[in-house]
């Protein structure tokens, strides 16, 4: 399958994605995994906004990453600076790049090995920071490259580094309290 094809494809299939031409359905998630990217989009959204850094995207938005195959992901969460969107204005369809930081939160039914080669297929992408958020463990992974990889747990704070100047928040903020 084509990215176009993706695109054109009927809603009804629900959320999907497309990996090396092959069509990934994905699944609907519980309410702790909606809470958490509400929340945790809020605070990106209302730091890059009232900063005019660029746009937060949300977890329907395609990212075309590769070509012949296809590659279409669609992050939980994406931001991309507004230097980068000053280049190319923002499509109908998928944007034709990665974002400059992708965030992905876990799902009861993921695996380490499926969540940690989505992460990395980002890197190798070109984005420039990465956060898998596992609600679960409390804990964000912090992926700048793929020899560069940090956990946080709730008590520690979540910056968005030289990617999002001046973010910040306590990852147990973004969690549904027990």
């Amino acid at each position: 399958m084509t990215a176009d094809e993706l695109f054109h494809m009927s809603s009804s299939v629900g959320r999907c994605e497309l990996v090396e031409g092959e069509l990934h359905v994905m699944n609907l998630f519980g309410c702790e995994h909606g809470i958490v990217v509400g929340r945790l989009s809020w605070l990106l959204s209302s730091h890059v906004y009232s900063r005019a850094m660029g746009e937060v995207f949300g977890a329907e938005t395609g990212f075309l990453i590769g070509q012949d195959p296809d590659t279409v992901l669609a992050p939980d969460i994406a931001f991309i600076r507004k230097q980068q969107l000053e280049k190319s204005r923002i499509p109908k369809t998928f944007y034709p790049a990665a974002p400059t930081l992708a965030v992905e939160v876990a799902s009861p039914g993921d695996t380490i090995e499926e969540v940690d080669a989505k992460m990395r297929r980002w890197l190798a992408a070109g984005v420039e920071l990465a956060w898998l958020v596992n609600p679960g463990g409390r804990t964000v992974t912090v992926y700048r490259a793929t020899d560069d990889i940090t956990v946080l747990t709730e008590n520690d704070m979540l910056g968005g580094e030289q990617v999002v100047p001046d973010f910040e928040c306590r990852i147990g903020d973004i969690f549904v309290d027990a």
